[in-house]
């Protein structure tokens, strides 16, 4: 005698349900093969800053997979590590920052995992002597932007190349070829800068930002820089601060000011309104990138086309 089974339409779904899982595990399972493969004997590596990302790219080349954490526009004086972040940061095999508490509360972080894995400062070899103080405006021992000094940067890159060549020893002929051939184009480009801000008159050979981010590219550069901010965002800056810039624009005629890719630009407008209540007319020469590079696919989206796009903006606007 047969019976017929009546399955019910709870009993129908509840298999149709298993089925779809196991069909989205298997899909699952050969995308993460597939990703594997293709990033197989790679180093996994996270960066904190886009500047320091595309140093590892340059050096590391094919050995090496570079996760950044700041993209374009984004301010590390201020930024939260966020629980995503805190995974790339577990998931990598070296963490390179900038340090110099650039990246403010993820220093903690960032010096707790070193006691698991290598993570490295890029300026931890710089001379601290080279170094500008960062006390009197910010609060922090030493100026972190340290980029906007090519020749520091390039100490900086070199301290990627050996840390490279200390974990992957197989591949340390490899990055030693592409740490030679950055360095001389960041040698070309120390040359290059040099001579466009030589080109500027000595008399209007001021700039004047948003924050004090560029102190370093001043020094390096016999440019005379000014900041409303001191070097991270994080301190505030009051009405004080604003008329003390503004009237040294208008004592020293001084025409053009810049914002910054990464701040708001309403402390740079508030600047500007201020000098015309006093008859002294003032433009914004253009928009800068200092604690992050530019969008994917600018010219901007590498360090030596930021530094040349900050050069050319400057130079233009001040000649």
């Amino acid at each position: 005698m047969n019976v017929r089974v009546n399955r019910g339409p709870f009993v129908r779904g509840l298999m149709t349900l298993s089925m779809l899982c196991m069909l989205f595990v298997l899909a699952g399972c050969g995308s993460e093969d597939n990703e594997a493969g293709a990033k197989e004997g790679k180093i996994k590596i996270t960066a904190t800053i886009g500047m320091i990302s595309d140093i590892v790219r340059e050096i590391g080349g094919e050995h090496v997979e570079v996760t950044g954490l700041m993209g374009p526009g984004v301010d590390p004086h201020l930024y939260k590590a966020s629980q995503g972040d805190i995974r790339k940061l577990d998931q990598a095999d070296i963490v390179f920052y900038n340090g110099l508490h650039l990246e403010g509360k993820m220093t903690d972080i960032l010096e707790k995992m070193g006691a698991k894995k290598t993570v490295v400062a890029v300026s931890e070899d710089i001379d601290k002597s080279k170094l500008r103080s960062g006390k009197d405006t910010g609060g922090t021992e030493y100026d972190p932007h340290i980029w906007f000094d090519v020749k520091l940067w390039m100490q900086a890159s070199q301290k990627v190349v050996d840390t490279l060549k200390e974990s992957d020893p197989d591949h340390a002929d490899d990055y030693t070829l592409n740490g030679e051939a950055y360095l001389a184009q960041l040698t070309a480009l120390d040359q290059e800068v040099r001579e466009s801000i030589n080109e500027i008159p000595e008399a209007t050979r001021v700039l004047v930002t948003a924050h004090d981010a560029f102190g370093y590219y001043g020094e390096a550069y016999n440019i005379k820089v000014m900041g409303l901010q001191g070097i991270s965002t994080a301190a505030e800056y009051g009405s004080k601060d604003v008329s003390v810039l503004r009237d040294f624009l208008i004592d020293n005629k001084i025409k053009a000011v810049f914002v910054e890719s990464s701040i708001p630009p309403k402390s740079m407008e508030a600047i500007i309104a201020g000098a015309l209540e006093k008859g002294h007319q003032v433009r914004i020469g253009g928009e800068l990138y200092s604690d992050a590079m530019g969008a994917e696919g600018s010219e901007s989206d590498h360090y030596i086309g930021m530094i040349r796009h900050n050069t050319k903006v400057i130079a233009e606007a001040l000649k």
